[in-house]
């Protein structure tokens, strides 16, 4: 039997969704930040040395990294689903989301949270405005620009399409799900109609919204 580890408010939601949509059997251990690091608690090592999550025991095998369980469970459990045919070309873009969404956007958005977590951290008064000054820099220099420049890309394939690939929902949609729920509740989309709508579509699915019940919101609340 299945059994998913998911840290709480993580991208972990991602394969409890997968696991609703497939109806394979799986069992959901769920673990709790840490209060002030926000960390994975160390019990997490136990089972994978780096302690991350998600991570994904099928009998005995165990599976890290959120892209490699999610094509890992659509072929072994998926009977065709969820991908287009191997021997197509959007087989191929199917892959490019798969690998963008933890490659090319999420690095992006956790350099912000990183900056966004320096300027609310403890430090002497005097060096509270030069964090604030440099992150502040980096954000409006770096990280903003490149958002925009993310989110354009993919608000223009989702231009006239339901999904990222074919007619149907698929394992790019699922893959790209929390980073950009992430980047909507850091960044304006007043922009983004299409992603916005997409997301919608996601938060809106029956599967999806099971995944919510049984695992809570993938969003991480900073004010804890």
């Amino acid at each position: 039997m299945i059994t998913l580890h998911s840290l709480d408010q993580s991208r972990a939601l991602r394969i409890v969704w997968l696991l609703e949509i497939l109806g394979t059997p799986y069992r959901l251990q769920t673990y709790r930040r840490h209060p002030d690091t926000l960390l994975a608690p160390d019990e997490l090592k136990a089972i994978h040395p780096l302690g991350k999550s998600p991570l994904l025991d099928d009998d005995g095998f165990i599976l890290a990294e959120s892209g490699a369980i999610t094509d890992y469970l659509i072929q072994t459990y998926g009977n065709g689903r969820l991908m287009p045919e191997r021997s197509s070309r959007e087989y191929w873009q199917y892959q490019r989301w798969l690998h963008y969404a933890e490659g090319s956007l999420m690095p992006l958005l956790l350099l912000g949270l990183v900056f966004r977590r320096i300027e609310s951290a403890p430090m002497p008064f005097f060096v509270k405005p030069i964090a604030r000054k440099i992150s502040g820099s980096v954000k409006s220099s770096f990280i903003h620009p490149q958002a925009a420049l993310h989110l354009s890309h993919v608000d223009s394939e989702l231009e006239n399409r339901e999904w990222l690939v074919g007619n149907s929902l698929s394992g790019a949609d699922i893959m790209m799900s929390y980073p950009l729920q992430a980047a909507a509740d850091r960044f304006d989309f007043a922009d983004y109609p299409n992603i916005r709508a997409y997301l919608q579509r996601i938060e809106a699915h029956k599967a999806y919204r099971r995944a919510v019940e049984k695992a809570g919101s993938p969003l991480l609340k900073l004010d804890q």
